[in-house]
């Protein structure tokens, strides 16, 4: 076995109840974005399908959902052929995300009431226990809840689906680095200052701390991807 095929095996999760094309294409997919099939790279269906001991179908699913997300490119004479995400890509994605989280954020602010604020801050309150008792898991789901609250607030359906859609992309990164222990700390302060500022009614505020927010965790991934050898 390949360490291409042993990576798959070892980011494809059986447990989910799900269908086992998703999960194939779910671990095909994180296997592509962390590098480990790197750029350029020709995939073969019938290889892959013989290594994984699966069918072609699910493979051909994933496949055909990846070059959907450019993630992957059928050459022609050739086949499928990786193309993966680039340290371009990460800064791109990060520059539309400053925008539309500003923008979210704003919204947000403008049409919470005292009881949507009382609901934030015990999530953030949560979020603090989880992380002075070093519950990883659970402080990460704590920002993704932060971070969803938000965006149901702003009541910008369309602007949470494209966030969403974006965010994907880079969650493997994101939780990697977010395991270091001084960036946990440090996103849930920043969560804290985004939370008063909007307290406040401070967008200056919210617009400085939310681009510090994430020209920090682009930091972060830039690193884990410049670690991986990712260009």
């Amino acid at each position: 076995m390949g360490p291409i095929v042993s990576a798959i095996k070892c980011n494809l999760d059986l447990t989910q109840n799900k269908p086992l094309k998703i999960a194939v294409y779910e671990a095909l997919r994180k296997t592509i974005i962390l590098g480990d099939i790197p750029a350029g790279k020709r995939i073969n269906e019938k290889e892959l399908s013989e290594e994984l001991n699966f069918s072609r179908t699910p493979i051909r699913f994933a496949l055909q959902k990846l070059v959907k997300e450019q993630l992957v490119e059928h050459v022609p004479r050739i086949g499928i052929v990786v193309k993966g995400i680039s340290i371009k890509d990460a800064y791109e994605i990060y520059d539309i995300r400053k925008a539309l989280d500003t923008l979210a954020t704003i919204r947000a602010m403008e049409r919470m009431d005292e009881q949507d604020f009382a609901e934030l801050e015990q999530l953030l309150e949560r979020g603090e226990y989880y992380n002075k008792t070093d519950q990883v898991d659970n402080l990460l789901q704590n920002f993704s809840d932060f971070n969803e609250f938000i965006y149901e607030k702003s009541q910008m359906l369309r602007l949470k689906e494209i966030v969403t859609n974006l965010q994907t992309y880079l969650v493997y990164f994101r939780d990697i680095s977010i395991r270091a222990s001084a960036r946990r700390s440090l996103a849930l302060n920043e969560h804290w200052h985004i939370y008063r500022g909007m307290k406040n009614q401070d967008v200056e505020q919210i617009t400085l701390i939310t681009h510090e927010h994430i020209d920090r965790s682009l930091q972060f991934i830039l690193k884990e991807m410049e670690r991986r050898k990712i260009e």
